[in-house]
């Protein structure tokens, strides 16, 4: 065993956002370039000498080997303790609430989220703060600047770890603590739902579905809903994970999830669905014929949070990020709490949640969350609403049409162009950037502009301001329409267009949400010239 120095050479225009660094498979995988941002980390978050971490990702490809290196090179760098799952498997949760619960210097996180996995698809790294959630964009920008100066790492020569047996070893003066990845997450869970009352309701013959997309649920959804709660044996579906998510595409929505969708929609479907992505943070909610938007899920789960155990207090308040519909806000508003819209990503969250002024989180992207963790939940989620359905004794779609009922129904949708060339994406939003000022009041198709603008954010926790994040249209009847470019991708371009109308007619609540969206959705196109700008006639993905 043998620490070495290795001179390297800079990495050019790598900057990580909120979600870390996301590349293709073979550029991590090629000549010191895991090296080299591994050690752009510890070095922009000041050093790791006496340091613990946590480490663990989602299984995809390379993420076995990926973490060989990242433990050799803590070791190099003076950390004292390294906490690691079980062949170094963690879901993105998971690895935020060992954080917390073992109060560490932070955590490296394997994962590419909901993208593809294999030696062709996509690989991601990113450091989680000590409050367990993305780092900050103060520190993002440091490991960045050491990006572009970086010449040499620290690495021992020596032979793999076993890491894959539960207990204790040590790689120099640097202790390992392999865990069981599931063990920790499952009694946090138990500690805020009622598993008896969740218990009973599979016991009187509640049927399940859920599809764990060969990705890193599946061992917390076993372990949870079969073992713990009683569901029956083969409900969660697609529980091994793969490192390439069997060839499939591991984003829980309609049209990955698909297999999910038609069960759902068919005479012989399950009481209740429900899938999660990649790395366990994002989930996808559906009931008989009924899917749940993540918008609506947030609203739903808002609206009911206090059947649970762990929020029977009530709630502090709720954020959903800017593209989200604005649906949770009307129960926020019923319920006297505070609401917050913020821009896109966990870590503004995570300074709500921290100051204590939200309890409940949620993106349109099919994240949610609440304090328990500082990042997103799939699977917290998915219990939120089995322990509702079992105080409730209502279906999903009887606790949606009650919802609206009650508060309005926003209908919402996604609409994403993926791949688009970035010359002609970012064109067409400087050309909707350049229009702002002349909008308001104005007739676009059959609908008045009332408001335009690019949306800016004020942290009322630190005082921040987050500018440029995505371009809202606001209508004099309700409706809204945003246009924001996703960095979630690794190829290309992804401009996602957000579309929401406000249906307070209880007799136009049953529509068809696209049918209901028409004149928002052509007044998008009006407003950007989507077809003209980027050649594409309509949208890969609806959500």
């Amino acid at each position: 065993m043998q620490q070495m120095t290795i001179a390297t050479q800079p990495i050019e225009g790598q900057k990580p956002g909120t979600s870390g660094l996301r590349k293709k498979t073979k550029v991590f995988m090629g000549p010191h370039f895991l090296e080299n941002y591994v050690q752009a980390i510890f070095d922009g978050i000041g050093g790791i000498d006496g340091a613990t971490l946590v480490v663990g990702g989602d299984g995809r490809y390379f993420n076995d080997r990926a973490i060989q290196v990242i433990l050799r090179m803590a070791a190099a760098n003076g950390a004292a303790k390294v906490i690691v799952g079980k062949d170094g498997i963690l879901s993105t949760p998971a690895a935020s609430h060992l954080i917390r619960k073992n109060k560490t210097d932070g955590g490296l996180i394997l994962s590419a989220s909901h993208n593809p996995g294999g030696i062709d698809e996509d690989f991601g790294l990113k450091y989680n703060g000590p409050n367990g959630g993305p780092a900050p964009e103060s520190v993002t920008d440091k490991i960045f600047a050491r990006t572009q100066t970086i010449r040499e790492y620290r690495i021992m020569e020596t032979t793999d770890i076993n890491i894959g047996d539960v207990g204790s070893l040590s790689l120099g003066g640097m202790s390992i603590e392999v865990v069981d990845p599931v063990t920790e997450y499952a009694a946090l869970m138990e500690e805020l739902f009622d598993f008896g009352a969740i218990r009973a309701l599979f016991a009187e013959g509640f049927t399940l579905r859920f599809d764990a997309m060969h990705a890193v649920t599946g061992p917390y959804a076993t372990e949870i809903l079969e073992n713990r709660l009683g569901a029956a044996k083969g409900s969660v579906v697609n529980a091994t994970p793969l490192p390439d998510f069997g060839g499939g595409h591991p984003d829980p929505n309609p049209i990955w999830a698909h297999e999910l969708m038609t069960l759902m929609m068919g005479s012989d479907a399950p009481d209740f669905g429900a899938a999660s992505d990649g790395d366990g943070d994002r989930n996808m909610i559906v009931g008989r014929a009924a899917y749940v938007t993540p918008s609506d899920s947030l609203a739903v789960l808002t609206a009911n949070a206090h059947l649970a155990p762990a929020y029977r207090r009530g709630l502090a308040g709720v954020a959903r990020s800017m593209p989200t519909s604005a649906a949770a806000d009307r129960v926020a508003d019923a319920l006297g709490i505070e609401h917050f819209e913020t821009p896109t990503g966990w870590k503004f969250f995570g300074n709500l949640l921290d100051a204590g002024r939200a309890t409940l989180c949620g993106e349109e992207s099919a994240g949610t969350g609440s304090d328990h963790v500082r990042e997103k939940d799939g699977l917290w989620a998915v219990l939120l609403w089995l322990n509702i359905l079992a105080e409730r004794r209502l279906s999903v779609a009887e606790i949606l049409a009650e919802h609206w009922a009650t508060y309005g129904r926003n209908y919402y949708s996604r609409h994403d162009y993926e791949g688009v060339d970035t010359d002609a994406a970012n064109g067409l939003m400087d050309a909707l950037r350049a229009a702002l000022p002349d909008l308001a009041g104005t007739l676009v198709g059959d609908l008045t502009v009332d408001m335009a603008d690019e949306f800016e954010y004020l942290d009322p926790v630190d005082g921040s301001t987050s500018s440029a994040q995505g371009i809202r249209v606001g209508f004099t009847n309700g409706a809204r329409v945003v246009f924001r470019l996703s960095g979630t991708g690794t190829e290309g371009a992804t401009l996602r267009v957000y579309l929401e109308h406000l249906e307070l007619d209880p007799t136009q609540m049953q529509r068809d949400p696209q049918d209901a969206l028409s004149k928002v959705i052509a007044t998008a196109e009006a407003l950007a010239g989507i077809k003209a700008r980027t050649g594409r006639a309509a949208p890969d993905v609806i959500t």
